[in-house]
Formats: structure tokens, C-alpha cells, sequence
């Protein structure tokens, strides 16, 4: 099971980004993988838990972040079709 990193060192937002775009651009490595795990555990580092408006903030935020830094097949939700075989559905 993964573990929360420790508190103390979880990086925090300099301030209150004035978009979400600037949010997903203020967001580091350490602070996506962070919540990634809230996400995963559906609980904060300090054990309390996530309310479903605060999991689908961290999904959307998670999510942006990805497209903006990770290679398709890394991202969340990527399904590999290459080698799925093609139907009449597919059309």
C-alpha cells in the first residue's frame, strides 16, 4: 500500500493561484503525486476524508496536470487500443 508522504514536507502553494490554470501551472511533481494518493486512499495526509466535491477537484487537477506533463500513455485513464482488433463499431 502507498503511504503518505510526510506532512511536514508537503509543498504548499506560495498563494492562491488567480485561475485554475495558474493552479495546475503552480503544481509540482511532489504535490500531483500527493494528490494522486488522497485520491487513491480518499483521505488527506492527516487521515480525514475527502468530501466528493474536494475528489473531483483533485481528479480535474490531477488530470490538467498530466496533459500538461505526461506522454499520453502515462496519464490517467489511458486506455492502449494498439492492440485491440477493430469491430464494425469502431467505424
Amino acid at each position: 500500500m502507498t503511504e503518505f508522504h510526510d506532512q511536514s514536507a508537503a509543498p504548499a502553494l506560495p498563494s492562491k493561484p488567480a485561475s485554475w490554470d495558474a493552479l495546475v501551472g503552480a503544481m509540482s511533481p511532489h504535490l500531483h503525486a500527493s494528490l494522486k494518493i488522497a485520491v487513491e486512499l480518499g483521505r488527506w495526509p492527516n487521515g480525514e476524508r475527502l468530501t466528493p466535491a474536494q475528489r473531483e477537484d483533485c481528479l480535474q487537477a490531477i488530470i490538467a496536470w498530466d496533459e500538461r506533463h505526461l506522454p499520453a500513455h502515462e496519464r490517467v485513464g489511458y486506455i492502449d487500443r494498439s492492440a485491440l482488433h477493430k469491430s464494425h463499431c469502431d467505424d
